[in-house]
């Protein structure tokens, strides 16, 4: 891309994004962070420039700079993500590791985060706003909703289904042909071989419900 990015979030998150970022030969042209104590200072050399509805610097986006936004909060992303689209009339890029490999017939959305060593298979879908970690593994013809969240060495299964929102901690691997329902959660090393029905928890090998 041509014009510096402007990352929302200047966590953990926000680092990793920003190497991503320099990586691939991208500009930074700063944070944007609710967290005052971080104002006027730099991480990693790039300052902290304000707060994420600072209108100094969001009217830059879509004109000057690309945005991404940085958080595993999803209620914070979806809203952070919708002001952008409507204020500024723009997606979030993605942030895609030159480590990772992506099929060339990878459909994918706006505004994920794809690290280091992740594998997407031919024919997969990945949605919008999701967070694919180190090593994690979608294989050929599976699907991922929006705002999915996939831990690092997680591995999904071809013709898997994963609905918006759902949680995959580390490790965990989703059998070829399984459904995760929408905000389904899967706790880390676990083994699913049977659907999960939207908003619950399972955990285990085999993967069995956690009971609230």
């Amino acid at each position: 891309m041509d014009n510096p990015v402007i990352i929302f979030g200047a966590g953990g998150l926000g680092r990793a994004a920003l190497e991503i970022f320099e990586s691939n030969g991208n500009v930074i042209y700063g944070f944007l962070d609710d967290n005052k104590d971080l104002h006027a200072t730099e991480i990693d050399n790039i300052p902290v420039l304000g707060s994420t509805d600072d209108d100094g610097f969001l009217k830059l986006i879509g004109k000057k700079c690309e945005v991404f936004v940085a958080t595993d909060d999803n209620k914070e992303k979806k809203s952070l993500a919708k002001m952008i689209t409507d204020k500024r009339k723009k997606m979030p890029v993605n942030a895609i590791h030159n480590g990772a490999h992506i099929s060339k017939s990878c459909v994918i959305g706006h505004g994920n985060f794809v690290n280091a060593g992740v594998i997407l298979g031919a024919g997969t879908e990945i949605g919008s706003h999701c967070l694919l970690h180190s090593g994690a593994i979608v294989d050929h013809s599976a699907k991922l909703g929006d705002f999915v969240q996939v831990g690092a060495g997680a591995i999904i299964g071809a013709n898997a289904e994963i609905g918006e929102g759902a949680f995959i901690g580390s490790g965990s691997t989703i059998v070829s042909g399984v459904k995760l329902g929408k905000n389904a959660r899967v706790g880390a090393g676990s083994v699913v071989v049977a659907d999960v029905a939207a908003g619950k928890t399972v955990f285990g090998n085999p993967a069995v419900e956690v009971k609230k």
